[in-house]
């Protein structure tokens, strides 16, 4: 039943009756074209290919980032000619690195260079960590009246939630980064990486102005005053 529906929903443009062809031969009729969404499409060479999530997924958001991209928003952006410390980058250097260095797309791809302290993945999975977190503080909190430390050590069942979650996000972020792909080169309407860093950093702020203001009033901020 499911066949059958599905090969109703592929529509072959200028034919009436022919048999589908596979994703990986060729179609006996050089017009044979399909439009429907994930059928098989015609490549170069008269073949046919199929377009998965993943292809269509990444038509929609994905932008490719070229080196020649990067040296010139180095050479141009004030923000990547000395670092918060009043640093200039150097190649080779511990911290910080030129921007060509560091970046997923043109750096060095392994763990160490990735991790380390002007990374690509620390800043974005921190971030990550503390939008979930500081979500999740809000609702647990409703919902239970218990503070963050509580819900983490008091009561036990945050602390299994939080180790689970951890690598899970953790996980997502860098295998992106070790393919070579950055958060820049990901966008889909207001979803931008600008937008997520930012984001991120004022959740980092605020889990952490949440976790210091909690063990001074020994009471759960959101039950308290929301």
């Amino acid at each position: 039943m499911a066949a059958t529906v599905l090969a109703s929903m592929i529509v072959p443009a200028g034919l009436r009756s022919l048999p589908l062809a596979s994703c990986s031969g060729r179609p006996d009729i050089s017009s044979l074209s399909y439009t429907s969404f994930g059928a098989p499409r015609r490549a170069r060479g008269g073949s046919i290919r199929c377009e998965g999530i993943r292809e269509t997924v990444d038509k929609a958001t994905k932008k490719e980032i070229s080196k020649e991209e990067i040296l010139q928003n180095q050479e141009t952006n004030e923000s990547e000619k000395q670092s918060v410390f009043g640093a200039v980058p150097k190649s080779g250097s511990f911290y910080p690195r030129p921007e060509v260095e560091r970046r997923p797309e043109t750096g060095e791809k392994s763990l160490g260079s990735l991790f380390a302290f002007d990374g690509a993945a620390p800043e974005t999975i921190n971030g990550r960590l503390a939008m979930v977190g500081i979500v999740w503080a809000a609702i647990a909190e409703k919902m239970s009246g218990l503070t963050v430390f509580d819900q983490l050590y008091t009561q036990g069942t945050g602390l299994v939630y939080y180790v689970a979650l951890v690598p899970l996000i953790a996980y997502a972020s860098i295998v992106p980064m070790l393919n070579g792909e950055s958060t820049d080169a990901r966008s889909s309407g207001p979803f931008t990486a600008r937008a997520e860093r930012w984001n991120g950093r004022l959740a980092m702020i605020g889990f952490l102005s949440l976790l210091l203001t909690e063990s001074f009033i020994h009471a759960p901020v959101f039950t308290k005053f929301f």
